[in-house]
Order: structure tokens, then C-alpha cells, then sequence
């Protein structure tokens, strides 16, 4: 599972067997985790954050879009 940033507490990271999906990145807290839709950014599924980090990590997301696109690509097209 390729780690493609770190902010913070937060580990925006892949799984390598999901290029069947559309572009997206899981982001990662302890034990907690959500995945986002990279085209357009927004909430896949979230597994234990409250709504109110969700807003903010949401927002990381959409602030670093790009770079976690091209990661993405770099990742699952190969």
C-alpha cells in the first residue's frame, strides 16, 4: 500500500489491487480510514471519522488533488 503523502496525522495512501475503481485515495488516521473519489473529489466510504475532520480532510484532498492524480496514474497504469 503505497503511501503517497503524509499531512499531519493524516497517511494518504493506495492499495495496489484497486485499478478496477475509478482514481481515488484512502487517508488514514490510527485506526481510522476513509476514501475519497479523486474526479470529482468526494466521500467514497469512511470507516470511524467524525464529520467534522472528514470536512478537513476532504478539503486536504481537493488541496493536493493533482498531486494524488498523477500518483494514482504513476500507481495503476501501468
Amino acid at each position: 500500500m503505497p503511501t503517497v503523502l503524509r499531512i499531519g496525522p493524516y497517511r494518504f495512501h493506495f492499495y495496489s489491487r484497486e485499478g478496477n475503481e475509478p482514481p481515488h485515495i484512502h487517508v488514514a488516521r490510527e485506526e481510522l480510514e476513509a476514501k475519497f473519489w479523486l474526479r470529482p473529489v468526494s466521500l467514497a466510504s469512511n470507516r470511524g471519522f467524525a464529520k467534522p475532520e472528514l470536512v478537513r480532510i476532504e478539503q486536504l484532498v481537493d488541496e493536493h488533488c493533482q498531486k494524488l492524480l498523477e500518483a494514482y496514474a504513476r500507481t495503476h497504469d501501468h
